[in-house]
């Protein structure tokens, strides 16, 4: 990233020293842990001052929360694009998301979901990057719902938690495991089976 000359520094900078930081705050919190990683790391990896660092966040907690919410509404606009591509589809949109999923967790750099990742570090229910991974979940599972009852299924948050489950389930295994994820579309197409036949 090129530096902002000194007569842009202070519109065209700000941005792109919190895009650093974050970007940056991202890759080590995702492949070392977020408890591992201090601000200073940060700040050496992101080559911006401490100051920058602490006016754009006043704590670390603060930081890994920012990360989260940027993870989480880029996790969303994919999830969008798919949908829009099976609009009145629902059957066809969970296929999709699944795959995408699955493709996601056979990418050599993958290691674990980062919300999974962070609610684990830090078992705090009032702690903010907690909070953001507990949301992140519970959207997961209210689109997957609503996927669920617009195939007609009787029970659609049942359902919608158990597909939630393998999701979770193959985002944890993914790491331990190469193809991990690919039995992930044939069992939630089982449970939506299984489920239309019970309805």
């Amino acid at each position: 990233m090129s530096r902002a000359t000194p007569a842009t520094a202070k519109e065209a900078g700000t941005a792109s020293v919190r895009d650093r930081i974050l970007d940056t705050a991202a890759d080590l919190f995702y492949q070392e842990g977020v408890r591992a990683v201090g601000v200073d790391l940060v700040v050496e990896r992101s080559g911006v001052a401490k100051t920058s660092l602490y006016r754009h966040f006043t704590t670390k907690d603060e930081l890994v929360a920012a990360v989260l919410e940027r993870d989480d509404a880029n996790y969303w606009a994919a999830w969008d694009k798919i949908a829009t591509r099976h609009r009145s589809a629902p059957g066809d949109e969970i296929k999709a998301h699944l795959q995408w999923i699955a493709r996601d967790i056979a990418t050599p750099k993958y290691r674990g979901c980062p919300f999974l990742n962070v609610a684990t570090e830090f078992p705090a229910p009032d702690h903010p990057a907690r909070v953001v991974a507990l949301r992140h979940k519970a959207e997961l599972r209210r689109r997957l719902g609503a996927l669920v009852k617009q195939i007609g299924i009787a029970r659609p948050d049942s359902l919608a938690n158990q597909i939630a489950l393998l999701v979770d389930g193959a985002y944890v295994y993914g790491q331990l495991a190469k193809g991990a994820a690919q039995p992930l579309l044939p069992a939630a197409l089982a449970l939506i089976s299984a489920a239309d036949n019970a309805g």
